[in-house]
Formats: C-alpha cells, structure tokens, sequence
C-alpha cells in the first residue's frame, strides 16, 4: 500500500513539473548570432530577455533551425578561409560536434527544407545538402558564379535560388526529373543565370512564390525576377546602397531591405513597387527575420550591438534586444 501510495505521489510531481515546464517555457524563440563575439544568444520573444548565450565557433554569420525546433545549425564563414557548420541541441543548449564540410568552404546561406539543410559554398562556388540522418553531403552543384552567398529553397525541392554578389547575378536552379520523395540527388538539374545589379546579396521569394525580389548593394537598386520566366520585369531605382537583406513580410504586401551603411530600413509596397516608409533603426543593419504571424519584424543592429523590434501593424520600433557585439544572422524557432 505505502508502494502504490508513494508512485502515486510521485507520478503527480512529474504531471505538476511537465505542466509548470510548459507554461513557463516559451513556445518559440529567436535566435541572434554576435558575429564578433562568436556566439549564439537564445532569446525569449515575449519578454525579449536572453535565456542562453553559446559559443559556436569561429565568425558565425547566417543560423537556421531544424522544423522541429530542435537543432540549430550555424555557418561558419570567414570570408571563404572556413569550411564547417556548428551544430547546436536548441533545448539542451549545448554546441553538438560540427559538421565538416571538406572543400566545400566559405559555408554562409542556410535553410532547413525537406528534413535537410542546404547551404551555399561561397569559395567553392557552389551549394550543398546534408541529411541530418545520415549526417553526410548527399548533393552538391557548382554554379560558376562568384560568390555565391545566399539561398532559398522551394518547399517543392525542385527549385532553388541564388544570389551570386561577385556577379551580380542571381541563379535559378531547376531539378530535371525524380521526385522530391527521392532527394535532391535524383534527376539532373539545370541553371539559369539571372543577371541582376552590382552586389546582388539580399534577396527573397515572395510568398507565393512568384517574384524574387534582390537587393544590388552596389547599385541601390532592387532588380524584380518573374519566377515562372526566370527573367527582371522590373528594376527599381529604390536608394538602398550598401543593402545587405531583403525580406517580405509574411503576407507578401511589404518588403524590408536592411543596409549597412544607412541608418534606415526601407519598406516597400510590393503592389505600386513604391517605398512606403524609411523606418530610423541605428547606424546600419544587417540580417531581417519576419515573425510567422506577422505580427513583428527583427532586424540586426550591428554596428550598435542590438537588434530591434518593429511592429509590422504600426511599423514603429517598439523595443530592443541588446545582442552583444556586430548581432547578424537571425532565425526563428517554432515549437
């Protein structure tokens, strides 16, 4: 009877912890690399307060995270001179051993599509995917263009995009045959090279997945490419030098175009291709990441050591997240 009696009272103290655990462990989180620092910061997005701060190796520029919410994987840069990713178990908050990517250097554009992580291999002017289960390269393609920085990869697996700085191209990838079910392996896979503005780096895919808009630092241009032609219908003359991202809001309406050496982010209205609104930050800014719900926007302070918030309804900055020193790539973790 005392056996049954002290299983009892233990099974509730179990049930009492999961519950307190769930209400107070927060849904999602944002995550915020300090470049110069080397580190990780894991923030809370209701109080904004950093819960966990990690050391992920050297110059760490763009993060991504498993659909999950599980794992984080992190690029490892240094301008072409390194060839890892760091890998981190999100709620154990412990750096896993890294993922060595051979002579695929200069890792630097992630995303976390189909169960696998691609990324971009600036120096070795190409991309790559790795299968977090069989932890291996499973594909890889060059795309002969310099520096190829950034991607975004189609929820389809069949259609991958580039920006290409050096360039000044963007690259539309295209899979030939197999299926998404079989990997990016299967089929062959053909390339167009888009050519774009001088400094083509930030870019997005609109929602619905029918324009790609790139930010060309170099020119203060934006360049329009029509997904379906693979060719720019629209140039637009949009005063945004030294851009480093451009991202769309959740619903598609606005783009953000961060630049390194304005004090501003420039919002533009997708449908009339005006800017809508210049919305004062710091002193320049650098990675965007757009909360799921719409509801805020993130943009990456670095010369002044913060990341600020914008309420995407009022488009006003309403708060900040002190990031230590030159905050950079952003991501966010559902759960």
């Amino acid at each position: 009877m005392k056996i049954k009696t002290l299983l009892f009272i233990l099974v509730v103290l179990l049930m009492r912890a999961r519950g307190l655990d769930a209400q107070t462990a927060p849904e999602s989180a944002l995550l915020i690399l300090a470049n110069e620092d080397n580190t990780l910061l894991i923030v809370n997005p209701v109080s904004l307060k950093v819960t966990a701060q990690l050391l992920v190796g050297p110059d760490p520029h763009e993060v991504i995270a498993s659909t999950d919410g599980t794992t984080a994987y992190i690029s490892n840069y240094g301008g072409g001179l390194y060839n890892t990713l760091t890998v981190v178990d999100l709620p154990a908050k412990r750096v896993l051993p890294t993922i060595d990517l051979g002579a695929l250097r200069g890792p630097h554009g992630l995303a976390f599509v189909g169960g696998r992580v691609w990324f971009t291999a600036e120096a070795a002017k190409a991309i790559g995917s790795y299968d977090p289960l069989t932890k291996k390269i499973d594909w890889m393609m060059g795309t002969g263009q310099n520096r190829t920085h950034m991607i975004y990869v189609f929820p389809g697996l069949n259609q991958i995009v580039t920006t290409n700085v050096s360039s000044a191209s963007a690259s539309v990838l295209e899979k030939i045959g197999g299926g998404a079910a079989t990997g990016p392996s299967s089929g062959d896979w053909s390339e167009t090279v888009v050519p774009v503005g001088r400094g083509s780096e930030g870019f997005d895919v609109s929602p619905d997945g029918k324009e790609i808009w790139v930010a060309n630092a170099d020119d203060g241009t934006i360049s329009i490419i029509d997904v379906a032609s693979k060719k720019v219908i629209d140039t637009l003359a949009a005063n945004v030098k030294g851009a480093n991202r451009l991202k769309f809001t959740p619903d598609g309406k606005l783009t953000f175009v961060s630049s390194l050496s304005k004090p501003d982010v420039a919002v533009f209205e997708r449908g009339t291709r005006k800017e809508l609104k210049s919305i004062k930050v710091g002193d320049g800014a650098a990675g965007i990441l757009m909360q799921p719900d719409g509801s805020r926007a993130y943009v990456a302070c670095s010369p002044d050591g913060y990341v600020a918030v914008i309420d995407l309804h009022s488009l006003e900055v309403v708060g900040r997240i002190e990031a230590g020193q030159g905050p950079d790539g952003l991501a966010w973790v559902g759960r």
